[in-house]
């Protein structure tokens, strides 16, 4: 059967994927403005952590870098509406950062001595693992300012920061909150293994999964682990990579010791102007999503997330840099589709910043090759499905 006509494909974007547009972007501003509620409480009820509204070129970090200020303004002045603190991983399942206060001028540090703790503080015999690539500790004594109540030991052992304690604490604010914001309706605290913290909040449409995760925001220096951009690479062009350097990196209370790198200022401004010569990247990423969605990869808890495709996007885009390659459409989302049927066939998606760390690793090996069949089927016979 003969691959799809550009005809296919403006009929799929206007009865699928514009109507997904639609649908997420009015569920996004519902989710905002309950969480933007949970949390403003919370600050009120605990100093330590800001309201989402805060992330970014808000924070009050940074309020007193005017300098700093002024770049970022300049450099968003004329994007797209974004907000720093909410990933769409799926229709019905997003991550928000909430930014903690009162930790500012960031340095690096060589970490040296061991770990012998556990995180309610219990000594222990043998030392607690080294961070994988993406994670890292982080001490107190990294921050030229920081808060006194950063130094108490509900969240210091040590003089480390400890995600686990600070996700202890946050977990009893968000239930207080919702109590006290009357939100009991429509935010639910759902039931966790670990010490994330996740809720089930009701929108007009239907029940979004949020992970709420505090995040210490970091925006003047970009971390060693990412060794970025790799030598005689022409995407994207050096302005970009300056410009996206320059927005710095978030640690993320992610795990029990380890604080997780997040790139989430700069993955957005990858982003933009994707296609400022012409070409079709994005369309080809939002089909992409779009298929993903509807018959690869579907679910409340897919194993493949926007967030996959969009690295699979970075580094396909860093291995076709000419304005040539994304001219023609089928060609280049054809392209995209294999690099993706090629990562979760062998069950490994590089992270685009940090070498060495797979995204894929600890995702179900079995859900990942019914995705890789169905890819292979739709590269078999690439048509769009409307039903």
């Amino acid at each position: 059967m003969k691959p799809f006509t550009d005809e296919d494909v403006e009929i799929y974007i206007q009865s699928k994927v514009e109507p997904r547009h639609y649908l997420v972007s009015r569920t996004v501003e519902e989710v905002q403005k309950i969480i933007q509620q949970l949390t403003v409480e919370i600050s009120c009820k605990a100093m330590r952590f800001q309201a989402i509204s805060n992330s970014g070129i808000h924070n009050e970090n940074i309020k007193d870098q005017p300098a700093l200020l002024a770049k970022w303004s300049a450099m968003l002045q004329g994007k797209r509406p974004f907000h720093p603190s909410i990933q769409v991983l799926a229709p019905s399942q997003f991550l928000i950062t909430v930014p903690l206060r009162g930790l500012s001028g960031y340095r690096e540090c060589q970490v040296r001595h061991w770990r012998y703790y556990t995180v309610q503080g219990a000594k222990l015999l043998s030392s607690v693992r080294d961070p994988e690539e993406l994670h890292q500790w982080l001490e107190v004594e990294q921050f030229s300012k920081s808060l006194q109540q950063w130094h108490e030991t509900d969240v210091n052992i040590e003089g480390d920061l400890v995600p686990a304690k600070v996700l202890t604490i946050f977990r009893e604010l968000v239930e207080k909150s919702i109590i006290s914001c009357n939100l009991s309706s429509k935010v639910t605290v759902l039931e966790s293994f670990s010490s994330v913290v996740r809720l089930a909040v009701e929108t007009s449409e239907s029940q979004v999964e949020v992970e709420l995760v505090p995040a210490v925001e970091i925006p003047t220096c970009w971390p060693e682990k990412a060794q970025w951009p790799r030598c005689l690479k022409r995407w994207p062009s050096p302005e970009k990579v300056q410009c996206i350097k320059s927005l710095g990196f978030d640690l993320l209370a992610h795990s029990n010791y380890h604080w997780q790198l997040c790139f989430s200022r700069a993955e957005h401004i990858l982003m933009e102007g994707l296609d400022e010569d012409g070409g079709c990247r994005m369309k080809c990423f939002r089909v992409m999503r779009q298929m993903k969605e509807d018959v690869w990869c579907a679910g409340n808890k897919p194993v493949i997330t926007a967030y996959h495709l969009q690295t699979v996007l970075f580094w396909t885009c860093e291995k076709y840099p000419r304005t040539k390659d994304w001219r023609c459409f089928p060609k280049a989302f054809l392209r995209l589709v294999q690099k993706l049927h090629k990562c979760v066939s062998q069950h490994f998606l590089k992270h685009y910043f940090v070498k060495n760390t797979n995204l894929l690793k600890y995702s179900n090996t079995s859900d990942l090759d019914l995705v890789a069949s169905k890819l292979a089927v739709f590269l078999e016979n690439p048509v769009f499905r409307l039903d």
